[in-house]
Parts: structure tokens; sequence; C-alpha cells
């Protein structure tokens, strides 16, 4: 991932966007934008998107958005912020619109007049611009994603950054794990320094979920201000409970030092130490039990953070709803049954009916048959 952009192509009219080559210390979250093409569509009607490319600590992405939504864009930072950004959109073409969605060197002029206008926002001096939530969303950065706010304090969190957010801590979770599967490894082979370094990467990532747990977990209180079920803000608090004893759990494991396998020779046959038998037992603070039985488990996303516990629980959970399930379907079927029994039933009386019906032809045509006889004998 790039941390410093590369300035080489911006025009050199607003030095505040150049710092020792690097953005500001005030960009926290956005390090990269550039406009490098764009594209015609046909629906609704004929019109053209630009495409950003944004990068940022952890990732990059890609926003499409058309001439008309930067616009719109100037308008509400303009009004949000009450004082005009540092840069200008390039204008409207002069001509017809048709004309600018076919020439060329229009949109490529006017492709590099938007990026030259995101980039003045972003390495502005002033943050009141780029920190608005219009702006965000124009670029869509998910409000309340750690590093997206200044310090780190989110100031809101829509309902599908909120998922995000704890999507990317159970991510994060997974990477603590890696790390200290690392260290035990690295101090099987006595190697102190790198299980050390191990370790204390994985005490460094575990603080940062740490302090963004409880942002998560403050977020749900603006989410219920703006409406939010209370079966999906209980849900939502069970998330962000389970992610507070992942961590807990986890924050032993990273506390007990493998000391003794790190200072014992390797292939020594030295007794273990009584410390090494009581974490073993569960005594001490140690590395949560994982499953050890059958064949080795084919890990999933939902399964990759959890104990033995947690996947017991998930377990049975996911049981319960099997069983609610097969509920469903067996009263489903009782109902097929009763709606064919009684099909069968109307079905039953309906021959009879025909039966009936075919009686009473056959007297009326015999009837018939005998007044026939009748007539022809009177004439």
């Amino acid at each position: 991932m790039l941390s410093v952009i590369d300035y080489k192509e911006a025009p050199t009219t607003n030095p505040p966007l150049i710092e020792h080559g690097r953005i500001p210390c005030t960009m926290t979250a956005i390090q990269a934008v550039f406009i490098r093409g764009y594209e015609e569509r046909t629906s609704p009607k004929p019109h053209t998107v630009y495409r950003i490319d944004i990068q940022a600590h952890v990732r990059s992405w890609q926003m499409w958005r058309r001439y008309s939504e930067f616009d719109d864009l100037h308008t509400e930072i303009t009004k949000a912020a009450g004082a005009t950004p540092p840069a200008t959109l390039p204008p409207k073409h002069k001509f017809s619109i048709l004309c600018s969605h076919t020439d060329t060197k229009v949109l490529e002029e006017r492709r590099t007049g938007l990026e030259v206008y995101l980039r003045a926002i972003i390495g502005a001096k002033e943050d009141k611009w780029r920190e608005s939530f219009a702006f965000k969303d124009f670029l869509g950065v998910p409000v309340g994603r750690h590093g997206g706010v200044q310090g780190g304090a989110p100031t809101q969190f829509t309902s599908t950054a909120w998922l995000d957010e704890h999507a990317d801590l159970q991510a994060r979770l997974r990477d603590v794990w890696a790390d200290i599967n690392k260290r035990d490894a690295l101090s099987d082979r006595s190697d102190v320094s790198g299980a050390h370094k191990s370790n204390v990467a994985a005490k460094s990532k575990l603080a940062g979920v740490l302090a963004r747990i409880g942002t998560l977990g403050r977020g749900l209180q603006q989410l219920a201000i703006s409406g939010m079920s209370e079966g999906e803000l209980q849900r939502r608090t069970d998330m962000v409970a389970r992610l507070q004893d992942d961590c807990e759990k986890l924050g032993k494991v990273v506390s007990v030092a493998r000391q003794t396998s790190m200072m014992r020779p390797s292939g020594s046959t030295a007794p273990a130490l009584e410390t090494d038998r009581q974490a073993l037992m569960g005594s001490v603070a140690s590395k949560p039990a994982r499953r050890v039985f059958g064949a080795p488990p084919q890990e999933t996303e939902a399964t990759r953070p959890l104990d033995n516990v947690g996947l017991l629980t998930m377990q049975q959970t996911q049981i319960h709803q099997q069983d609610d399930q097969l509920a469903q379907l067996t009263t489903i079927l009782q109902r097929q049954r009763q709606l064919g029994e009684a099909i069968g039933s109307e079905i039953s009386m309906q021959i009879e009916m025909l039966d009936d019906l075919s009686n009473e032809v056959d007297r009326v045509g015999g009837k018939l048959h005998t007044t026939n006889k009748q007539l022809n004998k009177l004439s």
C-alpha cells in the first residue's frame, strides 16, 4: 500500500498539496486520490462517469462519479464549511451536452481538472471540507472506520459502516492469532528474537482492536437514536460482546510467553515446569484449547476466530435453527397433506356427480328413443 503520493503529474499551482512529498499530517485517512479514466454509459440516458482511485492506509478502492455529482458535492461542502474549497471545478462545456460526451479533448481536460479539485481538498491545510460527511460519502469512506476520522474517534456510524468495522476487527483478530502461531513456531525453533517480535506485533494489534471495540460499542447508541430496531441492536450488542471475549482470551495468550520452550534446548527431555503443567490444565491463563480430535477441521471465516466454547455455541445455535426449520417444514407438509386429502375428496365427489349425470343422460336418451318410436307409428 502506498503511503506517499507521487505528485509529479500534479500541477504546481497549489503548494499546500506538497509537504516534502507527503500528504500533510492532518489528512490521516486518504493518502492518494487519482482520476485515471472515464467511461461512457447509456442508462438511464447517455452520460460519462469518471473513475476515482482512492488509496488509504490499509486498502484502496474505486468510485465512479458523474460531473453533476462533483457539482453537487461542491455545493454541499461549501454550504457545510461556510467557505469555498481551495480549488474550483472545471467549467461546464460551453456547447451542447452531447458534444462533451463525445469530445475526447474536453473529457480529458475535465478529468484533469476534477483530479486537481479533489487533491486540493485533501491537501488543504484546513480540514473542514475533507472532514465533511458529504465529501467522505462521495469518496466512499465508511463513516466511523478507524483512521477515517480525526484522532480515531468517529462522530457517527451508518448501519453498513458499523458492519464493515466489525468485519475489519474480526480480520485483525485473525491477524493476532497468526502472529501468536508464528511466535509459537519460532519459539519451538529456539528463535527467541523472532518469537519476541511476533509477540510484540500481536500485542500492538490487540491494543488497537481493544480501542476500536469501545468505539464500536458507542456506535450502537447512535444507531439506536437513528431508529434501529431493538432486535437488531441486541444482535449487534452480542457481536460486540463476542469480540470483547475474543480479545480477553487473546490477551491471556499474548501475556503468557513460552519461556520454557525458548530456554529449553531443542530436543531436551527435561521435565516440564509446574507452571507449564498448570497452564496446560487451565489453572493459568494460557492459549485456549483448539480442536485437536479427528481429522484437521476445514476452517471457515465464521469458525476461524472461535475456540471450543464459541464453536459449541455456534453449533448449538445452528442446531436450534435447523430444528425450527424442520418444524416449519413439518407444518408445511401437514398442510400439503390436508390439501391433498381435500382435493381427493372433491375429486371423488365430482366423479359421483359425473356418474349421476351419465345415468341421467342415459335415462333421458331412453325416453327420447321411446318417444321417437311412438312418433314414427303416428306418422
